[in-house]
């Protein structure tokens, strides 16, 4: 790889003005909103600093959903500019549960913003939005989402769940460039954003992006756009609808599904039960006396893609990735394969035949559907 000639991506002409518009209606139609779409040009966590920081004031009061360090950032963020952050902080490695968020909203009556995470990648968990959301609704609370991991490989409707702020990459189940990200922002939450205690002048700031940017018609985008990475986004999107979002959503669903009957069938523990894991990754608990970087280090075979799991609370999780376009049936067959391999290595028999069997199954199930 390090011998490739890579010159063929010198020199790449300016990417078109008028497609930069088209480009975030693209993004919001997947997100199923007709909230305004900023492009912003960095991975996405620049995008959720810069959410927390244009929030960021004092007298405001967020609760802060933490269940993983990307929670834990956010939570960082909106202290920095002054707020009033009230973090709930879920069972190590677990999804938060709506009873707890319950009944922080009722505790805090002045909590103005919450703030969770969709999907975690970190260690295969998924929390419950929709609940959540609609507690927020409830209470007249404006919602931040970071879905930027679960667009694609779980449902997400902006518009009918009422979020105010979500956040999307394309890195993830999309596919995607790594270098952009996205932001739905709805006339409520632009509304508070608009504070004294904004940050102007800065990459950090979505007023200046909307001033610069929206509110002048959705040109050329402020400083100066990366035309790599626009191609390759618009070269993802291509592909996404050529599939639907709906069939992305539920190929996931089915790599999820196929891998963790397989990882029983193996007689290796699941990290978490249906209701609760994500379709983007899926966490097992190492068996005993194993040591996660020795399984880790000897799960590879051409395709596989297992490491250790993200946080606290993951010490002994390691991670069948499922993602994208991993989210397939050779890939899953490919993790399956290596683990198996690796758990042998370590003295744990196995029914490997068996695992395959069973991916062969749920794949042919679901394809006479």
């Amino acid at each position: 790889m390090s011998d490739r000639n890579w010159s063929h991506l010198l020199d790449v002409p300016a990417f078109p003005q008028e497609r930069y518009a088209k480009l975030a209606d693209r993004l919001a139609a997947l997100m199923k909103t007709q909230n305004d779409v900023l492009l912003i040009q960095a991975e996405a966590v620049l995008a959720l600093e810069a959410v927390a920081t244009s929030l960021a004031q004092p007298r405001l009061k967020a609760l802060n959903i933490i269940t993983s360090p990307y929670g834990a950032w956010f939570g960082d963020w909106l202290k920095r500019g002054g707020c009033e952050v009230v973090n709930l902080v879920a069972e190590a490695g677990r999804p938060i549960t709506v009873d707890a968020v319950r009944r922080e909203l009722n505790q805090h009556p002045d909590i103005a913003v919450l703030s969770l995470v969709h999907a975690e990648s970190a260690s295969g968990i998924l929390n419950p939005l929709e609940e959540i959301v609609r507690l927020s609704r409830e209470k007249g609370v404006l919602t931040v989402v970071d879905a930027v991991a679960s667009i694609g490989g779980h449902s997400l409707d902006v518009d009918k769940d009422h979020i105010d702020i979500a956040v999307i990459g394309p890195q993830k189940s999309l596919a995607g460039p790594v270098g952009l990200s996205a932001i739905s922002v709805s006339k409520r939450a632009w509304a508070m954003l608009n504070h004294g205690n904004a940050p102007r002048g800065s990459m950090l700031s979505l007023l200046d992006q909307k001033e610069q940017w929206l509110d002048t018609g959705r040109g050329i985008l402020p400083g100066t756009p990366a035309p790599l990475e626009f191609f390759a986004l618009e070269a993802a999107l291509d592909r996404v609808e050529a599939e639907s979002i709906d069939v992305s959503q539920k190929r996931h669903g089915l790599a999820a599904t196929a891998t963790r009957r397989a990882l029983t069938a193996l007689g290796v523990e699941l990290w978490v039960p249906d209701e609760e894991a994500s379709a983007l990754v899926t966490a097992v608990k190492l068996p005993v006396a194993v040591q996660r970087a020795d399984l880790v280090s000897q799960a590879k075979i051409d395709g596989s893609d297992i490491s250790a799991a993200v946080g606290p609370g993951t010490d002994y999780l390691i991670r069948l990735n499922h993602t994208g376009l991993r989210a397939n049936k050779e890939p899953v067959l490919a993790n399956i394969k290596a683990l198996a391999h690796a758990l042998r290595h370590h003295g744990h028999s196995n029914k490997v035949d068996k695992a395959i069997e069973v991916v062969d199954e749920t794949y042919s199930s679901a394809a006479k559907q």
